[in-house]
């Protein structure tokens, strides 16, 4: 059963030297959190007397509307790494998937971490929170998410939601929408809360955002949507190394043609990068090895609100007019001119679209108290 981190009170280094982690690889590990995070060199050292003099947080996951995906995404790191380091810095001190506790005794560490940490911890969430019919459509122990949510967001220090679900309402907000499926940040005013989305999100960006906390003892600068900048500051279209075809004019028109073959740019088989912000063409997925544009599958928007409801996955952001021609120098100006009208007019609607759609009426709530 998982314990919460001050029933011994050490600290982070203290806990790095308990499980044989050297100084060397201490500052090897601070050096990549300060890349990561795009900070100084010069900020290694006060990271490193950060880390080392800070408490484990008491960390409670909850898990709601979801398919496991995003846990699923998070095991998957490799070892040692820094995943694997900044979650032995922590007290996940519950979560559905990963404690051995269930039933009664499962509550009781909830309850018990809420009540030893209250004010200090963490709440981590995934999946979206249903709120229709009093929220009856998802229950733990017979309690609904939205009360079980806010209930432990009530003494939490901040909230990060983790995955498309809990940041924007992911698949289960997409339409009809039967259960009144909502996002964290719909829910909970109160209380910071950062939005690590993706379907699922990225290992790194998760531990990249704790880190952050650990560090600083806040949450990292946000943009709009309520996302880390470091990590979602620009769009994946910006950061692609298929973007020089893009320029170029040169596109695959199907996935088995010679263009695709070639490597060519996935945007009119319906590639959403450049609508789409997250570090997925930088960061990658399994130990840095490849993602989705990389193995000729375009980019879905899944970090994106609304992205099920966006139109086909298929179907290009936008026709341009005209043919583009593959001359250098015409592909250059017609490439970054439909290049940012798209991504403009994408972004608007989902700017929108998060005011609009993600508003929960006072009845709406106070019927599912």
């Amino acid at each position: 059963m998982l314990q919460p981190w001050n029933k011994n009170g050490l600290t982070v280094a203290e806990r790095l030297q308990a499980e044989g982690i050297s100084r060397r690889g201490f500052l090897k590990f601070c050096a990549t959190t300060a890349s990561m995070m795009a900070l100084s060199p010069s900020m290694v050292p006060a990271i490193a007397r950060a880390l080392e003099n800070a408490k484990r947080p008491s960390v409670i996951w909850l898990s709601f509307q979801e398919c496991t995906g995003c846990t699923e995404s998070l095991t998957r790191s490799h070892s040692p790494n820094l995943e694997t380091l900044i979650l032995e810095q922590v007290s996940l001190d519950y979560h559905h998937t990963l404690q051995v506790a269930s039933g009664e005794a499962a509550e009781e560490a909830r309850e018990a971490a809420m009540k030893e940490n209250n004010g200090r911890y963490l709440v981590v969430v995934d999946g979206s929170i249903p709120v229709d019919n009093g929220g009856v459509y998802s229950t733990i122990a017979g309690i609904t998410n939205l009360e079980m949510l806010r209930e432990t967001a009530e003494g939490a220090a901040a909230i990060i939601a983790v995955g498309t679900c809990a940041a924007f309402g992911g698949i289960g907000y997409a339409k009809p929408n039967p259960t009144g499926a909502m996002p964290v940040s719909a829910i909970i005013s109160d209380k910071p809360v950062i939005n690590v989305s993706g379907c699922p999100p990225i290992p790194t960006v998760i531990s990249g955002v704790l880190a952050h906390f650990l560090t600083f003892d806040k949450l990292p600068e946000v943009d709009d949507l309520g996302r880390p900048i470091t990590f979602f500051g620009q769009s994946i279209h910006d950061r692609c190394y298929r973007r020089p075809f893009y320029d170029r004019g040169l596109f695959a028109e199907s996935f088995d043609d010679e263009g695709a073959k070639k490597g060519w740019c996935l945007y009119r088989l319906g590639c959403k990068g450049p609508a789409t912000y997250n570090a997925c063409a930088t960061t990658k997925w399994n130990e840095g090895t490849s993602f989705p544009i990389e193995a000729g599958h375009p980019c879905l928007g899944c970090s994106e609100p609304d992205f099920w409801d966006m139109g086909g996955f298929y179907q290009p952001l936008s026709t341009p007019t005209g043919d583009v021609t593959r001359t250098l120098v015409y592909g250059v100006v017609a490439g970054a001119l439909i290049g940012a009208a798209a991504g403009s007019m994408a972004r608007t609607r989902k700017i929108k679209a998060q005011k609009e759609h993600y508003k929960v009426t006072t009845d709406d709530l106070e019927e599912s108290s």
